[in-house]
């Protein structure tokens, strides 16, 4: 029986992965004006938004926890299963398309539609790819 050790530095470069992904992928260059628009959102002025210390705090704090959460679901799905870069890849794919799965009736209940779902659980899938394959390589 393995001993569960922990590769601090491959769990923190999933973490770092699934977080900047993220980042990227509702940047204002990226999905974040698609996204807002498929919402039924107005566009907005930077003056409009909440860019108080408070709310960036808030912002990227829970989205830090968030893909905190990620990884560590995702660390104790990979560790000691010998998976490896592709493996891990697939592993994260897998997470993600569960939690797609999970939040489909969320969206359509709630009548977002599913553009809103894609763009949002896109981020998920290729955030999860990239860490798996990163913490099953690393580990």
């Amino acid at each position: 029986m393995e001993t569960f050790t922990i590769n601090w530095l491959a769990f923190a470069l999933g973490t770092l992965a699934i977080f900047m992904i993220q980042a990227i992928w509702f940047g204002p260059k990226t999905f974040y004006p698609v996204w807002w628009k498929a919402m039924g959102k107005a566009p907005t002025k930077p003056e409009d938004q909440d860019t108080s210390v408070k709310g960036m705090v808030r912002l990227f704090g829970s989205s830090f926890a968030a893909a905190l959460a990620q990884a560590t679901v995702l660390y104790l799905v990979i560790f000691g299963s010998g998976l490896t870069l592709l493996g891990g890849a697939l592993a994260g794919f897998a997470l993600g398309i569960v939690a797609a799965a999970a939040s489909l009736p969320h969206r359509l209940f709630g009548q977002q539609g599913f553009k809103v779902w894609i763009i949002e659980v896109g981020a998920d899938v290729v955030a999860l790819t990239a860490a798996g394959a990163i913490v099953a390589v690393m580990i």
